[in-house]
C-alpha cells in the first residue's frame, strides 16, 4: 500500500449517505467493478432498500454524527472515504438547526473520525451552490472564484461554511488527502429533486429577462468522477458539470410546455402568500434562485483530473426528458 500522498489504489471504501440517490449508484457501480477493493462500507441512517443491496456490500446502519464512526472506520480498515451524507431538500419538520447538524457538523465528525482512523483519502461532493446566487456572479464560474453561498439558502450557505471548513482541515491535517467534487444540476433517468420538481409542474414558469441558465451533469458522470477519485484519481477541486447550458425557455420546448415569465416582483409575492398559508416551503428567496444561478466551467475537470463528462447537459436532459414523457410522445 502506497504512503500518504494518496497516489496508488484503494482497498477499502466507506460510502456514507449511502441510501440517497448518488449513494445508491456509487455502491451498486462498486460492487459491480470494485477494481481491487477489498471492502466496501456503505453507511446510512436508513436502512438499504429490500432486495437492493448487493452482496459484497456492508452495510452499517450509522448516524453520520455518531461517535461510532471512528471505530467503524478503524474496525474495517478503511482508506478511503466517500462522504455523499447531507440534507438536500429538506422534508416536513426537518429545521434549520437539523440541516446544519447534519450538514456542517456531520461532515466535521467524518474528518475527525477519518483522521483518527488512518484514512488517507476523503472524497466529498460539494455543489455550485457553495459559490451562491448572487447578481454579481461571473458568466463562468471556475474553482478559483470566490464561495460566498446565501444565507437564506441553508444548503448553500452550509456548503459554503463546510467548504470552509475543509480548508482549515488542509492546513493543519495534510496527511489527510481531500478530493472535491462541486457538482452541478444532476440528472438522469429516474432523478427526482427541487429542481425537476420546476420541470414537472404543467407550465415551466420564468422570470422576465432573465434566462435562468442550467448546467447539468449525468448521475453516471458523477458516479463516475467519484470511481476515479477512488481509483486514484488526484486531490484537489473540480467543478463537476456537462458542457453548455439550457435556459428554462429551451427547458420548457424540449418538454413540449408552456413556458410563461413572470416579473420577479409578481413572482416573490406569489410565494411569499403561499408559504404564508403553508401551501410552500419555498419563500420569495427563491426568485434568486432563478435570477443568479452559477454557470460552472468544467476545463479543470476535463485537464487536471482527467475526467471528460460523457454526456453534455443539453445530452442529459434529452435522456431525462424521454424518461418522464408519456410513451405515445416520444
Amino acid at each position: 500500500m502506497s504512503g500518504a500522498n494518496g497516489k496508488g489504489p484503494r482497498r477499502a471504501v466507506l460510502v456514507t449517505g449511502a441510501a440517497g440517490y448518488i449513494g445508491s449508484l456509487v455502491m451498486k457501480s462498486l460492487a459491480a467493478n470494485p477494481r481491487g477493493l477489498e471492502r466496501i462500507v456503505a453507511t446510512d441512517i436508513r436502512e438499504p432498500v429490500s432486495g437492493e443491496l448487493p452482496a459484497s456490500v456492508i452495510w452499517e446502519t450509522l448516524d453520520v454524527r455518531s461517535p461510532d464512526l471512528a471505530e467503524l472506520i478503524t474496525a474495517h480498515r478503511i482508506d478511503t472515504v466517500v462522504h455523499l451524507a447531507a440534507i438536500v431538500t429538506p422534508g416536513p419538520g426537518q429545521t434549520r438547526e437539523l440541516m446544519y447538524s447534519v450538514d456542517v457538523e456531520g461532515t466535521k465528525n467524518v474528518l475527525d473520525a477519518c483522521l483518527a482512523g488512518g484514512v488517507r483519502k476523503i472524497i466529498i461532493t460539494s455543489s455550485g451552490a457553495a459559490y451562491g446566487y448572487h447578481a454579481d456572479n461571473a458568466r463562468m464560474i471556475y474553482e478559483d472564484h470566490p464561495l460566498r453561498g446565501n444565507v437564506e439558502f441553508a444548503y448553500s450557505d452550509h456548503k459554503r461554511i463546510v467548504e470552509q471548513m475543509l480548508a482549515e482541515y488542509r492546513d493543519h491535517h495534510p496527511e489527510l488527502e481531500q478530493l472535491i467534487f462541486r457538482v452541478g444540476t444532476i440528472l438522469g433517468e429516474s432523478v427526482s429533486n427541487q429542481i425537476t420538481a420546476m420541470f414537472e409542474k404543467r407550465v415551466v414558469i420564468g422570470l422576465k429577462g432573465v434566462p435562468t441558465p442550467f448546467v447539468f451533469i449525468w448521475d453516471q458522470d458523477v458516479v463516475g468522477v467519484i470511481e476515479a477519485g477512488i481509483h486514484g484519481g488526484p486531490g484537489g477541486i473540480f467543478n463537476v458539470a456537462g458542457d453548455g447550458t439550457m435556459t428554462l425557455r429551451e427547458i420548457a420546448r424540449k418538454l413540449d410546455k408552456p413556458y410563461v415569465a413572470l416579473s420577479p416582483r409578481t413572482v416573490a409575492g406569489a410565494l411569499s402568500v403561499l408559504q404564508r398559508f403553508g401551501l410552500s416551503q419555498y419563500g420569495p428567496e427563491q426568485v434568486g434562485f432563478l435570477q443568479y444561478r452559477p454557470v460552472l466551467a468544467n476545463d479543470r475537470l476535463k485537464k487536471e483530473f482527467g475526467y471528460i463528462p460523457r454526456r453534455t447537459s443539453r445530452e442529459v436532459f434529452d435522456l431525462y426528458a424521454q424518461s418522464v414523457q408519456p410513451q405515445g410522445s416520444r
